[in-house]
């Protein structure tokens, strides 16, 4: 038989030819088996940080509560911090601005003009009110009804 005797072939060169070949046509034939469907790891779109972004004078309630007309700008200024905007051409205004931007989720803003006459705080204007100055809740105002009666 011809095909044995390339098996019995005494070239060393010739062995190792046969036996590449038949680890080519085993590792091809194994490679149409069917086998069960591997996934590979899902990976997202990397996503960008986005900051918070506080900006301007933070204002609070407590610091309107403690404002009353007739407080030097100095008292004001030790109370609510230096303005953010002064106007260049009137000196008896003062503005506090504060703002929150989240991205995607929220955005604040909040304002406060106070105003000066003979250099002391005439009034003040904004999204604040003096807690003394803020309508009664309702449950404030149903107790003061039951204890009338």
């Amino acid at each position: 038989m011809p095909g044995l005797d390339l098996l019995r072939a005494p070239d060393l060169s010739h062995r190792i030819y046969i036996i590449v070949a038949g680890v080519l046509v085993a590792s091809l034939l194994a490679g149409c088996a069917r086998l069960p469907k591997l996934s590979m790891p899902k990976f997202g779109i990397p996503r960008v940080h986005k900051v918070t972004v506080q900006q301007g004078n933070l204002v609070s309630q407590e610091m309107v509560d403690q404002l009353k007309p007739g407080m030097t700008r100095s008292q004001v200024t030790f109370i609510m911090g230096e303005p953010i905007f002064r106007n260049t051409f009137d000196n008896s205004r003062w503005d506090y601005i504060y703002m929150v931007e989240s991205p995607g989720r929220y955005e604040q803003e909040r304002k406060l003009s106070l105003y000066f006459e003979n250099e002391t705080l005439a009034y003040f204007v904004g999204d604040f009110v003096p807690s003394d100055q803020q309508p009664a809740s309702e449950e404030n105002t149903e107790t003061e009804a039951t204890d009338g009666s």
